[in-house]
C-alpha cells in the first residue's frame, strides 16, 4: 500500500513541475535587470487584429493606451492566432527601447518602464497595430 501512495506522490509532483514549467515557459522578461515572472496581462492583441480594421476602432492593443507608475512592468499577450511584436517607436522610426521580437500565439512579452515619459509601440508585421505607453511618477 505504501508503495502505491509513494509512486502516487511522485507522479503528483512531476506532473504539477511539469504543467508550471510549460505554463511559465512562454513569458519572456526584457529590459530589467533580474528575471521575474509576470502573472498580469496588462494589454491584449486580441483574435482578427493581424488584418487591417482594427486601427479604426483603436484596438489593435487592448487598451492601445495604458498609464502606469515609473518602474511599473507592462505584459503583453498575443491571443491571436498570427504572429506579432511589441517594437518600440513608430513603424517607420522604431528606437529600440525594446522590440518583443515575434511573439507566437499566447506568448507574452513583459518590459520595465524605468523612466518617465510616453512611449510609442507598434507591431513590425502589422504597421496598423500601434500602443502607447505613459509612465509617470510614483
Amino acid at each position: 500500500m505504501w508503495k502505491k501512495r509513494l509512486v502516487y506522490s511522485i507522479s503528483l509532483i512531476v506532473g504539477m513541475t511539469l504543467v508550471t514549467t510549460i505554463f511559465f515557459q512562454n513569458t519572456i522578461v526584457k529590459g530589467i535587470d533580474e528575471p521575474r515572472i509576470s502573472h498580469k496581462v496588462d494589454v491584449i492583441m486580441s483574435t482578427k487584429v493581424s488584418r487591417p480594421g482594427c486601427e479604426t476602432t483603436d484596438s489593435c492593443y487592448t487598451p492601445s493606451k495604458i498609464t502606469i507608475k515609473q518602474g511599473s512592468l507592462v505584459t503583453w499577450m498575443n491571443e491571436d492566432s498570427a504572429f506579432h511584436s511589441v517594437t518600440s517607436g513608430f513603424y517607420d522610426e522604431p528606437n529600440e527601447l525594446f522590440d518583443s521580437g515575434y511573439l507566437d500565439p499566447q506568448q507574452s512579452f513583459t518590459f520595465s518602464f524605468e523612466d518617465i515619459g510616453t512611449y510609442n509601440y507598434f507591431c513590425t508585421l502589422h504597421p496598423w497595430m500601434k500602443g502607447q505607453v505613459i509612465v509617470q511618477l510614483d
